[in-house]
């Protein structure tokens, strides 16, 4: 009896054993395969963190590459911006080399004008430098008024010498009065003592005596009296004179405007007192103010060329 008990006892112990290995070996199993599992798990996400570092990477790569591009562009302008600053740099210099240029040609015109314009002058001056002394030579011999207190002539505005119609001529008449022939006389030496000066007589193309009455009366009757009453002055210094008329006879004409000329506005008695009058008028040759032009044009002409 007792020998049975023993045997069963060593079965039980032997059963016991292998359910205990296998379990052992089922967990180291269950370990294993979860460790293959995590690290599957691990490789999954390693891989997706790759990729998604690749993309990262990619597009990074593609921003590099467009701020390259931008960089590129960016460098390109400021070329194209450093290329303008150079050309308007170069632009600028030859405009101020210009405008140099031109401050000389205008500074030189207005020297050349200047010149000019003294020219013309001068011979403006001389002009009425010669009426100036005509009135001056009448003056010294007849006093500058009459009894009446009239100037006796006078130098009006526009450069003539007007010699007041009433000392001459008596109202609506061209014959000349006894008052008148004096002061005619005295005109008639005055010119030939001024003509006789070669220098101004170069100068002198025409000695005009004017005639010119009041608003009163027909133009027709005007123009008939403003002109007779201008032939007579001049018939009469040349019978004043003949010497005048011999040496200088070509420089004298006689012209009529009537009542269209006149020098005071107005219908006062006053006022057509004074646009009844003689005057006379200095035309000085055409061909000396013209030579002062043609000088200033061939030096100008010169210049051009020059500059061309």
């Amino acid at each position: 009896m007792k020998l049975r008990r023993r045997s069963f006892k060593g079965n039980r112990e032997e059963e016991n054993f292998w359910p205990s290995f296998t379990d052992m070996i089922s967990t180291i199993a269950l370990i294993l395969f979860f460790l293959m599992l995590l690290a599957y798990i691990q490789n999954i996400i390693a891989g997706k963190q790759i990729i998604d570092t690749e993309q990262r990477l990619e597009e990074s790569n593609a921003e590099i590459s467009r701020a390259e591009k931008k960089l590129r562009l960016l460098r390109d302008k400021i070329d194209e911006a450093k290329a303008e600053v150079e050309e308007g740099e170069i632009a600028l210099k030859l405009s101020e080399e210009q405008i140099e240029e031109q401050r000389e040609i205008i500074a030189e015109s207005n020297r050349e004008l200047g010149e000019l314009r003294s020219k013309l002058q001068g011979i403006a001056v001389l002009r009425l430098d010669v009426l100036k002394k005509v009135k001056g030579s009448v003056e010294r011999e007849l006093g500058k008024t009459n009894d009446a207190g009239e100037e006796l002539v006078l130098i009006s505005d526009n450069g003539n010498i007007v010699i007041n119609e009433g000392l001459v001529f008596d109202t609506g008449s061209s014959k000349i009065k006894a008052e008148g022939r004096e002061l005619l006389d005295q005109l008639a030496t005055a010119f030939e003592r001024v003509l006789d000066d070669r220098d101004i007589r170069k100068n002198i193309d025409a000695i005009n005596i004017q005639g010119h009455t009041d608003d009163r009366g027909s133009g027709e009757y005007n123009r008939g009296l403003s002109s007779d009453r201008a032939k007579e002055v001049v018939n009469y210094i040349m019978k004043s004179n003949s010497d005048l008329e011999n040496k200088y006879g070509r420089y004298f004409a006689a012209s009529a405007y009537s009542e269209f000329r006149p020098i005071a506005s107005g219908q006062s008695e006053a006022s057509r007192a004074k646009n009844r009058r003689i005057e006379i008028s200095i035309t000085l040759k055409d061909s000396n103010v013209q030579n002062v032009i043609n000088d200033y044009l061939k030096d100008s002409i010169e210049l051009f060329n020059l500059d061309d």
